[in-house]
């Protein structure tokens, strides 16, 4: 029972920042098509988020173990707050503004969430380590429904309010507001004050190099994002020509997600036993 009220509060702090994270998906393109921007500036648009997000995310786990993972839960939602907010300006130099902000807020929302999440289960509570799947399992079938929940609702809100694409972003404040204030009042502040920023990445480069499944792991990895990143892109203007909704489409893009993950872990751990390369 007292794992499963930790588990409810974490779920509770966490499951809104996500929800707020996939509305801001579906309608983006189109958000910044309506400011008249080329695609030439929207993808220099993107570009802003995706390159703050990788340069931050190279010292994100040193920055959080200092500043406190509950602080950086909560400083997570208000710079995604604040990028959402963002999006009602039509300058060039406001938007890039908020791209680069809500590219900080994800790589501290896939970074200190998690982490504050395993330093008290482990340390503060002391349950078993063979438990914290059941609680990843659960935030991972959460995720999928809240992705495609969040391309009908980014559809239906975009369609039904008077301010057009832009209502998914304003609609997502709530649930970044909620996420943070839940945490800030109802969770306890951890740290890990003993790591440089230099000390940890050598140790990262160094196992990196040491061995070289890990670095080719990373490699396919990073070419699996790029791909996903090029076609996150790409995939409005293409079927804007033919008129198909961009909500619906995004929440059959993430179902179609979850159906392969569904199939992936039966494939590994039913009778076909297969094994990934």
């Amino acid at each position: 029972p007292a794992f499963r009220r930790f588990q409810r509060e974490f779920l509770l702090g966490y499951l809104p920042a996500l929800a707020a994270d996939w509305l801001q998906g579906p309608l983006l393109f189109r958000l910044l098509q309506s400011r008249g921007f080329l695609r030439s500036q929207i993808a220099a648009l993107y570009s802003c988020g995706f390159a703050a997000n990788v340069a931050f995310g190279l010292i994100s786990g040193v920055f959080v173990d200092r500043l406190g993972r509950k602080k950086s839960c909560v400083l997570s939602s208000g710079l995604c707050s604040v990028s959402c907010l963002l999006q009602l300006s039509r300058d060039f130099l406001a938007l890039a503004a908020g791209r680069v902000l809500a590219g900080l807020g994800t790589s501290l929302l896939f970074s200190a969430f998690e982490s504050w999440y395993i330093h008290e289960h482990l340390e503060r509570h002391d349950f078993p380590a063979e438990w914290i799947p059941d609680t990843f399992s659960r935030v991972a079938l959460w995720n999928s429904g809240l992705a495609v929940a969040a391309g009908l609702v980014a559809e239906l809100v975009a369609e039904g309010l008077a301010l057009g694409p832009v209502a998914p972003f304003l609609v997502a404040v709530p649930f970044l507001a909620l996420s943070g204030i839940f945490a800030g009042k109802n969770w306890d502040e951890n740290y890990r004050k003993n790591r440089l920023c230099g000390k940890a990445c050598g140790e990262s480069l160094r196992g990196l190099v040491s061995d070289p499944r890990a670095l080719l792991l990373g490699l396919v990895q990073a070419l699996v994002e790029s791909i996903l990143l090029i076609f996150a892109f790409l995939w409005t203007p293409v079927l804007e020509l033919h008129g198909i909704p961009l909500g619906l489409a995004f929440s059959g893009f993430t179902a179609a997600s979850a159906a392969g993950s569904a199939l992936f872990r039966r494939g590994v751990t039913g009778r076909l036993r297969l094994q990934p390369l």
